[in-house]
């Protein structure tokens, strides 16, 4: 897990490497453990590195590999990398390191664009060809590691994180209408290529990225997520494939203790994360340090869940450790927490995840987290409703959205107002094959573009500020295409996830799978009160803001005077969704 960034020259001119370092110095929380840069002609390529597998200075980035004439920026884990690496030892090839980064090099050069197929993991790369002048940049199937693009009219720059490219200090931080009309729309998530600001894209997940010398390109789009069975799959009975499901879990837990570090979990006391300890305990881990975090109540909704997380921890024997915030600290943490973010999150629990990370950070270097399980195994309450829909997009728009198109054109101003984006983009993905039922088309969109671009971006974002690797078990590919396969009535029967919970109760106490759904609580965030609402009242009424001119004064005052009766599909609060855009621009400086 680290921070990449890199400046291309098209024009045959030197990169430069001053911006190079520009990018790495904003990016030292991701790789605080070391530093790196190679130059050479038209490419500058930047490293900030955490030490995960092969703590040497043989496995120090850039890597270059002069034999082969190849050199390589990567952030991520190659789960499978010891066996990519023993065939192609048996290839011929020849290795001076022990990681995974070096296995990517070679890859490369034995199978070309193919070699991302073989790959087990979560990465986003940039690899350059001495030879050809060729750049290609990469990113897994799943989007679980970012990388942001600013094209320029004669190079291109790339960055780990968003922040990073803004440091250079010459990008068009104009707002991008599509992208404001997303992230009103779908609770904060932005699809790529798109962010927040027009000079700022995104690749996006499951795409290699292959650009000439002279600066033209071709995308491949290496792996396209199935929701679909067949007459065999529906013929197979509930406990195969709750059999099988369980044996790919275990399989994808294995593959993520990979590491020259100890690695812990975050154990929120649900059924996913309890599942992850459950399994690790089962491979033999012993003294397994978790992880919980909870907060003051508020509006009489309890802030925390430690009875379920303390049950699996003392059921475990695990290390234990329980942080507390109370609420004169959350909102003191807020102003770091929106700089940690690579792009506007309106979840409440993006500051209980950069909390926990820092007390996490203190103790190990890896954790596993449970993000997934939700969007892959149906466990949201929106999916039900379109088991038996006739009208996929407007059924899907309705259960999800947190406002129709006429509230939207009384949220911003006319001039960022425009076509119904979102809506557009729901119709566009459900035409795609491979997801024939609304139901299963949902679970393709949320999972392949949801997932990245909210709990996904959260916990890498939040973790990264600490130094801290996640990985993402219920994102193994392998168990995304299993359980596409499965019925979507095994997903959704009592309430949802009803398959990964008969799975479960083979592995973990019965308690922590029947109890109520729970989520991240952070309900001085939901419930906007005190100092709170003061707090956003002055982000939404400054100078700046005024200025800006983003939303409809009519509308923010709405808001102000009645922050709890304005509450989206999904319970999130209006007030805190657009306060929180400001927020992180006016961090940004933007």
């Amino acid at each position: 897990m680290c921070g990449i960034c890199g400046d291309i020259s098209f024009k045959r001119v030197p990169a430069s490497l001053t911006v190079v370092q520009k990018m790495m110095a904003q990016m030292i929380p991701r790789g605080p453990d070391a530093v790196g840069s190679y130059m050479q002609g038209p490419v500058a390529l930047g490293h900030r590195r955490l030490k995960i597998i092969d703590l040497s200075e043989r496995a120090q980035q850039p890597m270059i590999d002069s034999e082969l004439g190849l050199a390589i920026v990567f952030n991520g884990c190659i789960y499978n990398y010891p066996e990519l690496r023993a065939m192609l030892k048996g290839m011929g090839y020849r290795f001076f390191s022990h990681g995974d980064t070096e296995v990517i090099l070679k890859a490369w050069h034995a199978w070309g664009p193919d070699c991302v197929q073989r790959f087990n993991g979560m990465f986003a790369f940039a690899l350059f060809e001495r030879d050809s002048g060729r750049l290609i940049l990469a990113r897994d199937r799943l989007g679980i590691k970012p990388l942001y693009l600013c094209e320029k009219p004669d190079g291109l720059r790339f960055a780990s994180s968003l922040p990073a490219l803004l440091a250079t200090g010459d990008v068009d931080t104009s707002i991008d209408p599509v992208a404001l009309h997303h992230y009103l729309h779908w609770h904060a998530v932005v699809p790529p290529p798109h962010t927040m600001l027009r000079g700022i894209r995104k690749l996006p997940p499951a795409t290699m990225r292959i650009y000439e010398a002279g600066g033209s390109f071709q995308d491949h789009i290496y792996w396209r997520m199935a929701v679909e069975q067949n007459e065999e799959d529906r013929a197979i009975p509930a406990e195969v494939w709750r059999d099988q499901v369980l044996g790919t879990l275990k399989t994808a837990v294995r593959r993520r203790m990979v590491a020259d570090v100890p690695v812990g979990v975050l154990l929120s006391g649900g059924l996913d994360s309890s599942l992850l300890v459950g399994l690790l305990a089962e491979e033999g881990q012993r003294g397994l340090n978790t992880f919980s975090v909870g907060f003051e109540e508020a509006g009489g909704e309890k802030g925390d869940e430690f009875q379920y997380s303390d049950l699996i921890a003392e059921h475990y024997g695990t290390r234990h450790h329980k942080i507390f915030v109370p609420s004169a600290r959350l909102i003191e943490t807020l102003p770091q927490t929106f700089a940690a973010m690579s792009e506007p999150m309106v979840s409440y629990d993006n500051v209980g995840f950069f909390l926990l990370s820092q007390e996490v950070s203190k103790h190990v270097k890896v954790v596993q987290s449970g993000q997934g399980a939700d969007e892959v195994f149906a466990g949201y309450h929106w999916y039900p409703p379109l088991a038996e829909s006739t009208d996929p997009v407007a059924d899907y728009c309705r259960v999800f959205f947190d406002r129709d198109q006429e509230e939207y054109s009384r949220v911003v101003h006319p001039d960022f107002f425009g076509a119904d984006y979102s809506r557009e983009f729901v119709a566009a993905c459900f035409e795609h094959p491979g997801a024939p039922l609304a139901i299963d088309k949902a679970l393709r969109l949320d999972t392949t573009i949801m997932l990245a671009d909210d709990p996904v971006k959260r916990v890498d974002n939040m973790t990264m500020a600490w130094g801290l690797e996640a990985r993402v078990p219920f994102l193994d590919h392998e168990l995304v295409e299993l359980a596409g396969r499965i019925p979507a009535e095994l997903k959704i029967r009592e309430g949802g996830k009803w398959i990964l919970k008969e799975a479960g109760r083979q592995v973990i106490p019965h308690a922590v799978i029947d109890r109520p759904k729970g989520y991240f609580p952070v309900p001085a965030l939901k419930y906007i009160q005190g100092p709170y609402l003061e707090f956003v009242r002055a982000t939404l009424t400054n100078e700046t803001a005024r200025q800006r001119n983003l939303f409809n004064k009519d509308y923010v005052d709405l808001l102000l005077e009645e922050p709890d009766a304005h509450i989206t599909p999904l319970r999130g609060s209006k007030l805190w969704q657009v306060a929180l855009l400001e927020m992180w621009l006016q961090t940004h400086n933007i």
